[in-house]
C-alpha cells in the first residue's frame, strides 16, 4: 500500500485489523441462490410472511448499510442485482461485528426469507462472514463517478456503481452470441487469424507496429481481417467469418477508437447482392431479438429494420446532395478542381479520397433509417470486383444508419493480375506520402493465383453497432476499457472520487 493513504482507508484497514480472525479466509462461498432468483421466487408475497423453514446462502457486495438500534439493514447487490439483508440482534450470529463491515465489503450471508411490514421481499440473516474487505469508499452514488473519463478509466468502479452501464455490455454480449448462433445456422464456419503480419492490409488505414525480438524483425498489428479470411476461401473453406479485434492508429472521436471490433465474413459463390440479403435479414433478425419488434429507438429517433431496407446509389447520391457539383464524379480532375474552389481545406487530400470526403460532408447526414448505398466508385474500392455492367464502379455496397457507416460489402476481387495492378497504385500513393495506402501483400497474391473462387464478402463494425442496439452516442460507452491518455501522476485520492 502506498505511504500517503487516506484517512478512511486507515480506518478501513482498522477495521480488517478488528475482524482478524473472526471469520476464516475465504476461498470459495457456495450459494445456493442468486439475488434476483430469490426475488423472484417469493414475488408478490403478501407483508409480515416469514419462511424460516427455507434457509438460502448467497454472497456479494455490502452497497448500503443502515444501522438502527437492534436491527441494522443493508443493500447485498451480486451480478443479477440487489436484495435487502436485515441483521438482527436476537437472531444474528457475530451481529456485533457488523460495526466493523464498510461499504463495499464482499461478505457471504445465510439466513431465510421474510418480506417487510412495508412489502418488501428481505434475508434475515443468522450468520455471515467477511469474504473480501474493501480498503477504499465506494463512489458517491450522485456525485462520484459522472465524469466520463474517469468512469472509463475506473471501469470495475463504473459497473459496481451503474446497473444500466453493466446492462449495456450484458446487450453486447447477447448481441454477438445472436450473431454467431445466426452465421454458424448458416453453416459458417467461425475461425481466427493472425494478429500479428508482416504486412498490414485489407483496409486503407496506418498501422500500429511491433518488435519482435526473437525473430529481430518488426510486425504489424492487424488492420483488417479480410486478407487471411480470404486465404481460406483459396482452401477450400467456402463459409467463414471471424469476430475479432483490429487495430489502426488513428484519431479517437465519438465513433472511433484505435483498438475495435469487427465482424468479417466471407462466402464462396456468391456475390455482394446475396451478401446484402444477409444482412438485412441477420440485422432484422437481431433487433427483434432484442427488441421484440422491428423498430429500434436510437437518440430519440425510431428506426425500422423491417426488410427491405432502402438502396441508394453512391454516384447519384453525390449528384442530388453536393451544391453544386456539375461535372462527373468519377471524372477526379474535376473532383479536384470543384473541392479546390469548395473546400480549400481538403487541398492535402489525395483526389481519389475526395469522393469519400464530399460523401462523408453531403450525404451521410441524410442517411437515418438503414440505407444500402450502393455501386461504389472502383477509385475506393481496391479489393472489390468491378461492377458487371457499370463502367468505372465496383460492385460494393455500404450500410448506414442514423448516418454512420454500419457495414461494408464486396462481390470480392479474385483477379490476380488485376489485384497485383491494384496494389501497385496503392504503393505508388504509399510512395508518394499516403500512409493509409495498401501494401503489397505477394502472399496474398500468390494465394490468388491458385485461384480463390468467387466471393461476397461482408464486414460490420461490432462498436457501432452496440452503439446503436445501446443507444449510445461514443463508442467509449460500448467498450469495456477503452483507450485514454495515460494518467499523470499517481493514484492520489483513486482520481479524487467524492466519497459517500
Amino acid at each position: 500500500m502506498p505511504d500517503d493513504l487516506s484517512e478512511q482507508t486507515r480506518a478501513r484497514l482498522a477495521n480488517l485489523a478488528r475482524l482478524q480472525g473472526r471469520f476464516p479466509s475465504a476461498y470459495s462461498y457456495p450459494r445456493s441462490h442468486k439475488a434476483s432468483e430469490l426475488l423472484q421466487l417469493h414475488a408478490g408475497a403478501p407483508a409480515g410472511t416469514r419462511w424460516p423453514e427455507e434457509l438460502v446462502r448467497l454472497a456479494g457486495r455490502l452497497m448500503t448499510i443502515r444501522r438502527m438500534g437492534g436491527l441494522s439493514f443493508a443493500d447485498l447487490q451480486d451480478g443479477s442485482g440487489r436484495i435487502q439483508l436485515c441483521f438482527s440482534k436476537q437472531e444474528t450470529a457475530q451481529v456485533s461485528d457488523l460495526e466493523a463491515a464498510d461499504l463495499g465489503d464482499l461478505i457471504g450471508v445465510r439466513g431465510y426469507p421474510f418480506v417487510t411490514r412495508t412489502g418488501q421481499l428481505s434475508l434475515m440473516v443468522l450468520e455471515w462472514t467477511l469474504l473480501v474487505k474493501s480498503l477504499h469508499p465506494l463512489p458517491d452514488k450522485f456525485h462520484g463517478l459522472v465524469d466520463p473519463e474517469l468512469r472509463f478509466r475506473r471501469r470495475y468502479l463504473d459497473l459496481m456503481v451503474h446497473p444500466e452501464v453493466r446492462r449495456t455490455f450484458e446487450l453486447r454480449s447477447a448481441a454477438l452470441r445472436f450473431i454467431r448462433r445466426f452465421l454458424d445456422g448458416l453453416g459458417f464456419m467461425e475461425v481466427e487469424g493472425p494478429t500479428l503480419q508482416s504486412v498490414a492490409g485489407g483496409a486503407e488505414a496506418r498501422p500500429f507496429m511491433t518488435h519482435h525480438h526473437a525473430l529481430s524483425r518488426d510486425y504489424y498489428l492487424r488492420i483488417a481481417l479480410e486478407l487471411h479470411l480470404k486465404r481460406l476461401l483459396v482452401g477450400g473453406f467456402e463459409k467463414v467469418y471471424e469476430i475479432g479485434r483490429v487495430y489502426r492508429n488513428e484519431g479517437i472521436d465519438l465513433t472511433h477508437n484505435p483498438e475495435f471490433t469487427m465482424l468479417e465474413l466471407y462466402w464462396a459463390y456468391v456475390d455482394y447482392q446475396a451478401i446484402l440479403e444477409l444482412v438485412e435479414q441477420m440485422l432484422g433478425d437481431l433487433v427483434r431479438a432484442l427488441t421484440g419488434s422491428s423498430q429500434l429507438v436510437y437518440q430519440g429517433t425510431t428506426l425500422e429494420f423491417r426488410a427491405p431496407f432502402a438502396r441508394l446509389d453512391y454516384l447519384q447520391a453525390l449528384r442530388e446532395h453536393v451544391p453544386g457539383l456539375e461535372t462527373d464524379p468519377l471524372d477526379l480532375g474535376g473532383l479536384r478542381a470543384y473541392c479546390d474552389a469548395r473546400h480549400p481545406e481538403w487541398q492535402v487530400v489525395p483526389d481519389y479520397k475526395l469522393l469519400d470526403k464530399l460523401f462523408s460532408r453531403y450525404v451521410e447526414p441524410t442517411l437515418i433509417q438503414p440505407t444500402f448505398v450502393m455501386d461504389h466508385p472502383l477509385a475506393i474500392s481496391p479489393l472489390a470486383r468491378p461492377h458487371r455492367s457499370r463502367e468505372g464502379v465496383a460492385e460494393r455496397f455500404e450500410l448506414y444508419t442514423h448516418s454512420a457507416e454500419l457495414a461494408n460489402a464486396f462481390s470480392e476481387l479474385n483477379d490476380a493480375q488485376d489485384q497485383r495492378a491494384r496494389f501497385a497504385a496503392q504503393v505508388a500513393r504509399r510512395a508518394s506520402g499516403d500512409e493509409e495506402a495498401h501494401q503489397q501483400d505477394e502472399d496474398f497474391l500468390l494465394a490468388l493465383e491458385y485461384g480463390m473462387p468467387p466471393a461476397g464478402g461482408l464486414g460490420v463494425g461490432i462498436d457501432r453497432l452496440i452503439m446503436l442496439l445501446t443507444d449510445q452516442v461514443s463508442i467509449k460507452e460500448v467498450l469495456l476499457f477503452p483507450l485514454l491518455r495515460p494518467e499523470s501522476g499517481d493514484r492520489s485520492d483513486e482520481s479524487g472520487l467524492n466519497r459517500s
